[in-house]
């Protein structure tokens, strides 16, 4: 029997049904995949600009899609990789590092008016800032989108026991930051 993810999938792949299909994908998950890239790149506009080249490449490549995962986990996968992308091109136009850039974000995320966080909230933002690049990964997916370890592992291609270890890591350092900070 065919899930209504299979049937979606069809519809994309299918020209005539494509367009329409796709609107409807968009409408499903445009508001997911925007908070998962928001967490990464942290500006609102940057956010709309990866979302918009995250759906091109989904639209693009539809009919490679294998079905060896979930649609979503595979959009996610894209998404994150465009963000990684993003912020790559961001630091090496500015000439600065990766971490670098990640403290710039978060600086910048004080006086943008579409952040509705409060003082608690800019220091986590500055915690996760301060993790790894795959911790910080890790500790936004289940920690904001609240994804299940598995579901991440789909996504991430890691074991579901690394992403514990380095979600439990995340935490631990996160509480450290907030502590001394």
């Amino acid at each position: 029997m065919k899930t209504s993810e299979d049937l979606l999938i069809k519809r994309l792949q299918e020209k005539k049904t494509s367009s329409e299909a796709f609107k409807e994908l968009v409408s499903l998950y445009k508001e997911r995949l925007y908070w998962h890239i928001r967490n990464m790149v942290k500006d609102h506009e940057d956010s709309h600009d990866v979302l918009q080249n995250t759906f091109i490449k989904v639209f693009k490549n539809i009919h490679n899609f294998k079905g060896e995962s979930k649609l979503f986990s595979w959009m996610y996968r894209i998404a994150t990789n465009e963000a990684i992308s993003f912020l790559n091109k961001r630091a090496k136009r500015n000439q600065i590092s990766s971490e670098d850039l990640q403290q710039q974000l978060i600086a910048n995320l004080e006086s943008d008016v579409y952040f509705e966080g409060d003082e608690i909230q800019l220091k986590l933002q500055k915690a996760i800032a301060s993790l790894p690049a795959k911790q910080q990964q890790v500790f936004n997916m289940k920690y904001f989108q609240e994804l299940k370890y598995r579901e991440m592992s789909e996504i991430l291609e890691t074991s579901e026991g690394a992403l514990k270890a380095s979600y439990h890591h995340a935490a631990k350092k996160i509480e450290e930051y907030l502590k001394t900070n």
